[in-house]
C-alpha cells in the first residue's frame, strides 16, 4: 500500500538514536526518550495562499529533519511506525554532516 499525504503534511519516519551514551553507559528501552530527529518519506502537493495557488513545500523525500516533542500524529502503515505532521511543526532540515552522520 502506498500513503500520498494530502495538502502540506508531511510522513516522517523516526531516525532511532543511540543506545550507548558517551561514557558507554547503555540506555534501556524504558528510560529513552522518543527521537526528535527523522527522514522524511512522502510530502503533500502544499498548501493554497489566498489566491487558490499551490505553494510547494520546502521539504522534500529523503530530508533528515527535526520536529518537537510532541508533534505530528503517530501511525502505522504496512507495519511501519510513522508520524504524520504538517510542515509548519518541522523545526528544521539537517544539512551537511550530521545528517550524513547520523544515517551511517
Amino acid at each position: 500500500m502506498s500513503f500520498r499525504p494530502l495538502h502540506d503534511r508531511v510522513v516522517v519516519k523516526r531516525v532511532e538514536e543511540d543506545t550507548k551514551t558517551a561514557g558507554g553507559i547503555i540506555i534501556p528501552d524504558t528510560a529513552k526518550e522518543k527521537p526528535q530527529q527523522g527522514e522524511v518519506v512522502a510530502v503533500g502537493p502544499g498548501a493554497r495562499d489566498e489566491q487558490g495557488k499551490v505553494v510547494p513545500l520546502d521539504v522534500k523525500p529523503g530530508d533528515r529533519v527535526l520536529f518537537g516533542k510532541w508533534s505530528g500524529t503517530e501511525v502505522k502503515i504496512d507495519g511501519q511506525d510513522l508520524l504524520i505532521m504538517k510542515e509548519s511543526d518541522i523545526l528544521g532540515v539537517l544539512e551537511g554532516k550530521a545528517a550524513t552522520k547520523k544515517a551511517a
